[in-house]
């Protein structure tokens, strides 16, 4: 028998419960994986809440790395015992043990530990495709990244900098602009107490960052729109404080031609080489150094709960993992 965490209604992180459940065998391209780290990621939270739609009741997580312990008929590219990591649908990564199709795992290099894979996949992903397929950024471009103290943030800064990018983080709080800045960060600006627009306009003489990468949703949408130059591409890509407000299309063009999108990871890796480039150059900066996976917070996978409590607080920075 494994143990999950699973929720059956939707509602605050107490309706999350700690539960013994049967996995049964893998069927055909199937494998069935021992997990030694999984991820907790917000958009855990929007599964929860009922922001995102799931058949009750569920599992939770979609984020985890192990070892492959059992393979059934038309499992080519894994073996038993190789170490792997994941991210996406299905829901159920908060578990001691899950069954998986085998074309959802991407092997793990032997540098990565399990910790650190669970920590990064999905965020080392995002900051993947944010900064290698959305916008066709160069070395000396300036972009605005809020939620920069976050898990996808300091990947996301870390590897701007390798590109020659400068990049302009909003944060709530002097801590975080400090692992904000030391993660490198060019630019911090204290949304809590500084005018963002106004910061962003004079970090650029007035003009306005081509891109704005934001995670925030329906607090920063107006001020994100406000910090583009004339064209710049608007990219939500997260709703940490709820979701993007409706918009006109004609307020778009008020603002200077403005272009917006709302990308979802699960596009971007859909396809099985593109996804392997994007992992392959992440792992090649994190194995190197490049780029450093810090875990700021680790909870045992039943404390699920208090996890979630303080990720919602905004109390945690950077990247958390659950042990198993």
């Amino acid at each position: 028998m494994a143990n999950a965490i699973r929720f059956h209604e939707i509602g605050t992180p107490s309706v999350m419960r700690w539960e013994e459940i049967e996995i049964g065998r893998p069927g055909v391209g199937e494998v069935r994986v021992r997990h030694e780290a999984v991820g907790l990621n917000f958009a855990d939270t929007y599964f929860r809440s009922g922001l995102y739609p799931a058949q009750l009741p569920a599992g939770m997580g979609v984020e985890g790395a192990g070892v492959v312990e059992e393979i059934a008929e038309g499992v080519v590219d894994f073996a038993v015992g190789d170490r792997v990591t994941y991210t996406g649908s299905p829901l159920g990564a908060y578990a001691t043990e899950r069954i998986m199709a085998s074309s959802d795992l991407i092997a793990l290099p032997d540098g990565i530990a399990f910790g650190t894979a669970a920590a990064m996949t999905m965020r080392g992903l995002t900051a993947a495709y944010l900064l290698r397929r959305i916008y066709p950024l160069k070395a000396g471009d300036t972009v605005l990244l809020h939620a920069a103290a976050g898990g996808v943030g300091l990947i996301f800064t870390q590897w701007a900098k390798l590109l020659g990018i400068k990049v302009i983080g909003t944060v709530s709080s002097d801590e975080k602009a400090s692992v904000a800045r030391a993660h490198g960060c060019d630019e911090v600006v204290i949304y809590t107490r500084e005018d963002v627009v106004a910061r962003v306009k004079e970090i650029t003489g007035g003009v306005g960052v081509p891109v704005v990468y934001d995670s925030i949703g329906q607090s920063t949408f107006d001020i994100s729109l406000d910090c583009l130059a004339r064209r710049g591409l608007l990219v939500c890509f997260g709703t940490a404080s709820g979701p993007t407000p409706p918009i006109q299309a004609m307020q778009l063009a008020v603002k200077g031609s403005l272009f917006l999108t709302r990308p979802a990871l699960a596009d971007y890796i859909a396809d099985p080489e593109e996804r392997a480039e994007l992992a392959g150059e992440l792992f090649s900066h994190v194995e190197s150094g490049r780029i450093k996976i810090e875990i700021n917070q680790r909870y045992p996978l039943e404390d699920a709960v208090r996890a979630h409590h303080d990720m919602e607080s905004g109390r945690s920075i950077g990247s958390s993992v659950f042990s198993v």
